[in-house]
C-alpha cells in the first residue's frame, strides 16, 4: 500500500468505506490528539501497520487508504490524555473496535487485562476482534407499517439449539428461524411479529466470567451494527435471508437494540471501544465526580443521548439494520435512556424528536421498553406517537387478578380496554401498547403458577438478583410435583392467563416457550444461563398447550372485537356500546359491583367493524351461571372457546339456558 493521504478523506461517512481503489476511513473523537488505523494479516494475528488519519474535520479524523481492499482486517488506537478529573480515558495500548464496524472476524471474550490502566502499558490486541472491512448491501426488503399484532419473542441461541427439525450446523443461530420447521411452527400459531433479543456483537460481563457463566440474552453490547459472529457467522447476507423468509410468511421482524450503554462497563471495566476512542463524548459522567459515570441502566454506565455524535451512531446503527438486514422495527431496551437529558427525562428529547423524523425509521415499528433505573426511570404512559410501549402494568394487574387479589375488577377492565389510562392522553390508542404476562425478564408463564417465589441460585448471586414482586403462585406445591390435580390446575391457569391476554384491546406478546409449557426451574433472571434452562425443549412440548394458543390467536385474529386498535369507552358502535361490562343476569354492571372487592370475575360484551363477542373471566373457585344478553334481532351466540375445556369445538348456544362459565376459566362466545 501507498500509506494514507487525507487528499481524498471522505469525513461524512464514519467507519470504512470501500471505494474502487482503496478505502475511506473516519472516526468521531473530539478530545483524541490523534487516531492510529491499526492494519492486520490477513489471519488476524500480526499488526502490520499502524496508519496516524493525517485529516481532521470537527471531531472527525479520517484518511483514504490507496489499494486497501474489502476484507481487510482493521482496528483503532487513540492517542489523548489520561486524565480522569476530565473523564478522559485514552490509552494507546488498547487496540479499539471501530463503533462503525459491519463486521468482526471473530467474538468478544473477556479478560481481565482489557481494563488495565495504562502505566502497565499491556498491549490488548490479542484480546480484542477485528472489525472487517466489508461493502453491505443495501435495499433489503421491509414490509409496509401496521401494529405488530400478535408478537413472540424469541431468544435466538436458545430457541433452536435443541430442535432435531433443525441441521446441526445451524442450530442456535439466526439461520435456524429460516428452516422450515421453525417457520411452520410459526405460522401454526399465526404469529404476525417476531421480536428477536439482541443480535448486536456482545461481551460477557466481568462477574459471569469469574463465576463460570455467560451472558444468554445478549444484553451487553459493544458494537450496536455489527452483528456478533455467534449468533450471526453469515453476517448480512444472513440477516437478510432469515428477514426474507419470514416476510414470506408475512412475518415482521422486531430487533431488540441496546442502545442506552455498551458492555463496557463501570470505570472498571474493559476498554473496547467507545471509552478509549472519546469516554467524555460518548458516556453520562458524574457531573461532581468525573471519573465516575452515570449508572441509570444498571450496567455501569449510560450513553450520552443529549450529544450528537450518541444520536448520530444510534441512528445510523438502526438505519443500518434497516436498509442492510431489512429488519421491519426496534424494541428499545431501558428505552426511558434515549429520552434523557441532563435536566431528566423528556418525552420531546432530542434523539425521540430525530428518530420520529428520520426519513428511513420514521416508517418503522419503535416499541420502547419505559423504565430505567435512574432517577424518575419509570414512564410507562409518557412517549409520544409514534412510540409503542411494553406495558408492565398489563402483566401485574393481570398476574394480581388471576392470583386471586381483591378489588381488582376496574384495574383489570381498564387493562381489557387497551389501557386509556396510559395512553389516551397523548393522542395514542389502545395498539400502542404490548401486552404480556411474562416475558424473557422474569418467570416464564409455567412457573409464574407453579413457584411462589424466585430460585435463581444458579446465578451465584445468592438469589439476590431479579424481580421480588412476581404476583405468582404455585397451586399448592412450589416447584415440580407428580399430583396430577396440580399439574391439571397449572395448565389451566396457564390457558385462562393466555386467554385473558388475547381478548385485551392491544398488541399480546407472548415469550417463546411458554406456549409449549417451557419452565426455567422458577429461576426469574436467566440472563446467566446459556444452557438447558433457557434452551427450548421441543421434545417435550405440550402439543395440546401450543394447539390452544394458535386457536386463541386464530380467534383473535378473525374477530375485529378482539383485535380493534380504539379504546374500549363504552361509545356506540352499530347502534349499541363498544362495550357492556355484563352481570350474571345479562344486563349492565351496576355501580355496586366495581366496589364488590370480594368479585372475582367479569362478564364483557364488546363491538368493533359489525363483530361482537361476549367474554367471561372467572378467577374464582367456582362455576358461574350466567344469563347472556339478548342477542341483536337476528344473531345468535355460539362459544368459540372454553379455557378449562380446550378440546371442545365451536358450537352454537341455546339462548334460553344460562351459561357454566367454569372455575379459573375464560370463555369466549362470537355473536353472529
Amino acid at each position: 500500500m501507498a500509506g494514507i493521504t487525507a487528499e481524498r478523506g471522505c469525513p461524512d461517512r464514519l467507519g470504512a468505506s470501500v471505494a474502487a481503489d482503496g478505502v475511506h476511513v473516519a472516526v468521531f473523537s473530539a478530545h483524541a490528539e490523534r487516531v492510529e488505523l491499526c492494519l492486520f494479516d490477513p489471519a488476524g494475528i500480526v499488526e502490520r501497520e499502524r496508519l496516524a488519519l493525517p485529516g481532521r474535520d470537527g471531531d472527525i479524523h479520517f484518511g483514504f487508504v490507496p489499494g486497501l481492499r474489502e476484507g481487510a482486517l482493521y482496528g483503532l488506537r487513540a492517542h489523548g490524555p489520561y486524565d480522569l478529573s476530565r473523564s478522559h480515558r485514552f490509552d494507546p495500548a488498547k487496540l479499539l473496535v471501530d463503533p462503525y464496524a459491519l463486521r468482526l472476524d471473530r467474538p468478544f471474550v473477556y479478560h481481565a487485562a482489557l481494563g488495565a490502566p495504562p502505566e502497565r502499558q499491556l498491549d490488548t490486541a490479542p484480546l480484542v476482534p477485528r472489525a472487517v472491512v466489508c461493502r453491505p448491501e443495501g435495499g433489503a426488503e421491509v414490509l409496509p407499517k401496521r401494529a405488530p399484532g400478535f408478537t413472540y419473542e424469541l431468544l435466538v441461541r436458545a430457541y433452536t439449539q435443541r430442535h432435531e427439525g433443525v441441521p446441526e450446523p445451524l442450530r442456535g443461530t439466526l439461520g435456524a428461524l429460516a428452516e422450515p420447521a421453525v417457520l411452520d411452527h410459526l405460522a401454526r400459531l399465526r404469529v404476525e411479529t417476531v421480536e428477536l433479543m439482541p443480535l448486536t456483537a456482545a461481551i460477557d460481563e466481568r462477574h459471569l466470567v469469574h463465576l463460570g457463566l455467560s451472558n444468554a440474552w445478549g444484553y451487553n453490547p459493544v458494537c450496536q451494527i455489527a452483528p456478533d459472529p455467534r449468533l450471526v457467522p453469515g453476517g448480512w447476507a444472513e440477516v437478510r435471508r432469515v428477514t426474507g423468509a419470514l416476510h414470506a410468511r408475512g412475518i415482521r421482524v422486531l430487533l431488540d437494540m441496546v442502545l442506552n450503554h455498551s458492555g463496557e462497563s463501570d470505570h472498571g471495566g474493559p476498554t473496547l471501544s467507545y471509552r478509549g476512542l472519546d469516554n467524555a463524548s460518548y458516556y453520562a459522567a458524574d457531573p461532581n465526580e468525573p471519573d465516575r459515570l452515570v449508572n441509570d441502566t444498571g450496567t455501569g454506565n449510560t450513553f450520552a443521548f443529549w450529544h450528537e455524535p450518541v444520536m448520530r451512531l444510534g441512528i445510523d446503527a438502526l438505519r443500518a439494520w434497516v436498509e442492510f438486514g431489512g429488519i421491519d422495527g426496534f424494541r428499545y431496551d431501558l428505552g426511558t435512556v434515549l429520552g434523557r437529558t441532563p435536566q431528566g427525562f423528556r418525552p420531546d428529547a432530542p434523539f425521540l424528536r430525530r428518530l420520529a423524523a428520520d426519513p428511513v425509521l420514521k416508517d418503522r415499528l419503535h416499541v420502547m421498553e419505559p423504565w430505567d433505573i435512574g432517577p424518575g426511570g419509570y414512564q410507562v404512559g409518557a412517549f409520544p406517537p409514534p412510540f409503542l410501549e411494553w406495558q408492565d402494568r398489563f402483566r401485574d394487574d393481570i398476574r394480581r387478578f388471576w392470583r386471586g387479589e381483591n378489588g381488582l375488577l376496574s384495574g383489570l377492565a381498564t387493562r381489557l380496554s387497551g389501557s386509556p389510562d396510559l395512553f389516551a392522553a397523548s393522542g395514542r390508542d389502545a395498539a400502542s401498547g404490548v401486552n404480556f404476562i411474562a416475558a424473557h425478564d422474569g418467570f416464564t408463564l409455567h412457573d409464574l403458577v407453579a413457584y411462589e417465589g424466585k430460585h435463581n441460585e444458579a446465578n451465584g448471586e445468592g438469589n439476590r438478583d431479579g424481580h421480588n414482586e412476581n404476583h405468582s403462585w404455585n397451586n399448592g406445591v412450589e416447584g415440580p410435583t407428580d399430583n396430577p390435580a396440580i399439574i391439571e390446575a397449572r395448565r389451566q391457569d396457564i390457558r385462562a392467563l393466555l386467554a385473558t391476554l388475547f381478548v385485551a384491546r392491544g398488541n399480546p406478546m407472548i415469550v417463546a416457550g411458554d406456549e409449549m409449557g417451557r419452565s426455567q426451574g422458577g429461576n426469574n433472571n436467566a440472563y446467566a444461563q446459556d444452557n438447558e434452562t433457557v434452551w427450548m425443549d421441543w421434545g417435550g412440548a405440550d402439543e395440546a398447550l401450543i394447539a390452544f394458543t394458535a386457536r386463541l390467536a386464530r380467534l383473535r385474529a378473525e374477530t375485529p372485537a378482539l383485535n380493534a386498535p380504539a379504546f374500549l369507552t363504552g361509545a356506540p358502535v352499530d347502534g349499541a356500546p363498544d362495550v357492556t361490562w355484563l352481570g350474571t343476569d345479562g344486563a349492565a354492571m351496576t355501580p355496586g359491583a366495581w366496589t364488590d372487592g370480594g368479585r372475582h370475575w367479569l362478564g364483557a360484551r364488546l363491538a368493533a367493524d359489525g363483530s361482537a363477542a361476549l367474554v367471561y373471566l372467572n378467577a374464582g373457585r367456582e362455576a358461574l351461571a350466567v344469563h347472556l344478553p339478548p342477542p341483536p334481532p337476528g344473531r345468535a351466540y355460539r362459544l368459540a372457546l372454553a379455557s378449562d375445556r380446550p378440546d371442545e369445538a365451536e358450537a352454537p348456544l341455546d339462548p334460553g339456558m344460562p351459561l357454566n362459565v367454569g372455575p379459573r376459566s375464560v370463555a369466549i362466545l362470537r355473536e353472529g
